[in-house]
């Protein structure tokens, strides 16, 4: 297969970036970077454009690592909550992927990131929170907190009861109390009985 020798104008995953010089497939250049204005051919006049593109190279870069410096700032103190199936024991049923935080962190926060930079060393299996590792650029690293829930959260009845009969026993006393008030003023009538009697042995 024949190559050709370009100079690249964009930065190009896995090939290079602006000014880079490399060798590819006449056939990629012709077919695709030149048409897409990604690469013009390695000559003595595109040479003279390299120094320009060298700058705008590092003005592209500069920003990229403020960005993403700004990003892994925000990010660290977000919690990117998954809901997932799982059974009555807690076992879930498939896993959160680097693909499915991608979406959403964009759903939940409108933050689009490239699950590529989302780093897992396998998918998360259990419930729970986990700290993922986020590759936001060459020189920025961040973490980000996921929590894991159950879609059908476990349901735990007799946690409830014991409330109740709290205040069963609330109301039990406050009926004692009462009935102890009500029984004072009977002993108060009882004694009133005895001023006429005095009266009686002074006539």
């Amino acid at each position: 297969m024949a190559k050709t020798e370009v100079i690249l104008t964009h930065n190009i995953v896995g090939l290079g970036g602006e000014s880079d010089q490399v060798r590819v497939a006449a056939g990629y250049a012709r077919n695709y970077l030149f048409p897409q204005g990604f690469a013009v051919p390695l000559n003595g006049a595109n040479k003279r454009r390299i120094e320009a593109l060298k700058q705008r190279r590092g003005e592209r870069e500069a920003h990229e690592f403020n960005t993403m410096t700004e990003l892994a700032k925000g990010v660290s103190k977000l919690i990117c909550v998954i809901k997932v199936k799982a059974g009555d024991d807690g076992k879930m049923f498939g896993s959160v992927t680097a693909g499915m935080i991608a979406d959403e962190l964009k759903h939940q926060f409108d933050i689009t990131l490239d699950k590529k930079k989302i780093h897992l060393e396998h998918p998360i299996k259990t419930l729970g929170e986990h700290e993922v590792e986020l590759r936001l650029h060459a020189e920025v690293k961040s973490t980000l907190k996921v929590r894991v829930e159950s879609l059908t959260p476990v349901v735990m009845p007799v946690a409830e009861a014991a409330p109740a009969e709290a205040r069963t026993e609330k109301r039990g006393k406050r009926v004692e109390k009462v009935a102890a008030v009500e029984e004072k003023p009977k002993a108060v009538k009882a004694e009133k009985p005895v001023k006429p009697e005095k009266k009686a042995k002074a006539g």
